[in-house]
């Protein structure tokens, strides 16, 4: 598990007083990525029109390009603005296989400080059942103290 306080601030440190989303988003894929074996695939999907998202800055192989509202892991955060917590992406209906490997993934919706959809947060892991609830609230708060400012 990644020292989340350390993460946090070294985040923060990064990015404050920056306004630039990309800027933002590439900053936080890289150090997140790097903070924990498990994340094999860290990354942003950005909302670029109506219930569409497209790929953002990430660390790790290839991702897809595209993914609507309606479909993945992805498209439920976007859709309903819950943190998807998928122990085991086989079982996921409608899981989208960007990358074979992927076993677990967890997905944050990102929001601006106006309460904008921005896009959603994604992490994969190429470990079954890899991610805790700890993951996800202190990724949601990091990410909030970054969008939200």
């Amino acid at each position: 598990m990644p020292d989340y306080d350390l993460l946090a601030k070294t985040i923060h440190s990064l990015t404050d007083g920056e306004d630039d989303t990309v800027a933002l988003m590439a900053t936080i894929a890289c150090e997140v990525h790097h903070s924990d074996d498990r994340f094999d695939w860290t990354g942003f999907y950005r909302v670029t029109a109506p219930e569409m998202l497209k790929i953002g800055p990430y660390q790790g192989g290839h991702g897809c390009l595209q993914i609507p509202f309606t479909r993945g892991v992805c498209g439920a955060a976007a859709r309903t603005g819950d943190i998807q917590l998928v122990a085991d992406v086989d079982a996921f209906p409608g899981h989208i296989a960007c990358a074979s490997s992927t076993r677990s993934e967890l997905v944050l919706p990102v929001w601006d400080a106006q309460g904008e959809l921005l896009g959603v947060f994604d992490i994969d892991s190429d470990q079954p059942n890899a991610f805790t609830q700890t993951d996800a609230e202190r990724l949601r708060d990091i990410l909030q103290d970054v969008f939200s400012r």
